[in-house]
């Protein structure tokens, strides 16, 4: 398995956050999670990254404890979080230079070449961050997620900003990128996860209340928004 999360617990003071996750996750799914606001989806996805700790439990991340080898686990993540912090006054090839060398690559230009050629980059590489829509400081973003082919990609909100033309593109590079990762995303747009992902995990209020394939919607004729719905109201 590349990713396992075993008896996963977290609480912020007296809040639960997660409480008693199990799940496992392998190469070449792209998993959607879904909840309400709250629901505990980022908690897991930082815990997984190992930018927060879990209260108890295990989780391993390419056979490697996070709480063991976390910086190891860190250079197989690629990680794009919904807040999207990037330093603005960088230019975008700068920026990606940048994070090239803080996962110290080699041939960093060719990387940086074909990161930005796989998500549409091109046309701005030139611009500053900050003279940039939201929708393409979006794909920095993924861009610097990408650079160092990380084993596992988790993405919080990835497709936020963006226009419909933007969708379809960065929709199908998720897509093409989970034939070889393992793909991780949340997002509030049901579209997106029917279009995107091969699996679903719903969290509500810290607890995994379903985790099926998509395929078996569709198969039998199962909405995913009235699914949802039907078991978060």
């Amino acid at each position: 398995m590349s990713i396992s999360i075993r008896n996963i617990s977290k609480k912020y003071g007296k809040q639960i956050a997660l409480s008693d996750v199990n799940l496992s996750f392998k190469k070449g799914e792209i998993v959607g999670f879904l909840g309400p606001n709250g629901a505990g989806k980022s908690t897991l996805m930082k815990i997984i990254c190992c930018y927060i700790k879990q209260d108890s439990g295990n989780v391993k991340v390419c056979n490697l404890d996070t709480e063991k080898k976390s910086l190891e686990i860190k250079s197989k993540i690629g990680y794009l979080s919904e807040k999207n912090p990037l330093y603005t006054n960088m230019y975008v090839r700068e920026y990606l230079c940048f994070t090239a060398k803080i996962y110290k690559l080699k041939n960093v230009f060719s990387k940086i070449n074909d990161v930005i050629n796989k998500t549409g980059l091109k046309p701005v590489s030139n611009k500053k961050i900050k003279e940039l829509s939201k929708g393409y400081q979006q794909r920095v973003g993924l861009a610097a997620a990408l650079i160092h082919n990380p084993e596992v990609l988790i993405l919080d909100e990835p497709t936020t900003g963006l226009d419909p033309n933007q969708l379809v593109e960065i929709r199908n590079l998720i897509k093409n990128v989970g034939k070889t990762k393992t793909v991780l995303l949340s997002t509030h747009i049901m579209q997106e996860v029917d279009k995107m992902c091969n699996r679903i995990v719903i969290i509500n209020k810290g607890e995994i209340i379903d985790d099926q394939n998509i395929s078996r919607l569709v198969k039998n004729n199962i909405d995913l928004e009235e699914h949802f719905r039907s078991l978060t109201d």
